[in-house]
């Protein structure tokens, strides 16, 4: 994988395929909080999670560099018949500093040409 190639990782050298994206912004405080799904993670498919160093966060890597997100919460939603088939994973942290929320937003839109994804606005405003 190049390093100009945006890529996503909880675990090093596993890159993660992002599903959707949420940006929100309190109307009260006006903190920003993103919400990350993941319709699967290669790390626990492919069973190699416990021999890659965990990293303690989620890594996101484009030409800029490296920026290293601590979640403030990771939910692992489960469905099937028996309730034991990962159906999605939201991982969930904010941004407070401006230039963060620019750097993130540089990266989300290297990471949404890379994968074909497009953005559009909430219809619950």
């Amino acid at each position: 994988m190049s390093v100009n190639t945006p890529s996503i990782h909880f675990f090093e050298g596993i890159p993660e395929e992002l599903s959707n994206v949420s940006l929100r912004r309190s109307k009260t405080s006006g903190a920003r909080s993103v919400v990350m799904t993941f319709n699967s993670l290669r790390a626990i498919e492919k069973f190699n999670s416990f021999r890659k160093k965990f990293s303690n966060s989620m890594q996101l890597t484009d030409q800029e560099g490296v920026i290293s997100v601590e979640p403030s919460g990771v939910q692992f939603i489960f469905s099937g018949p028996e309730g034991d088939d990962l159906e999605r994973v939201e991982c969930k942290f904010e941004i407070e500093q401006e230039d963060h929320w620019q750097r993130f937003m540089r990266f989300m839109h290297r990471y949404a040409e890379a994968n074909g994804m497009g953005y559009s606005e909430s219809k619950n405003n």
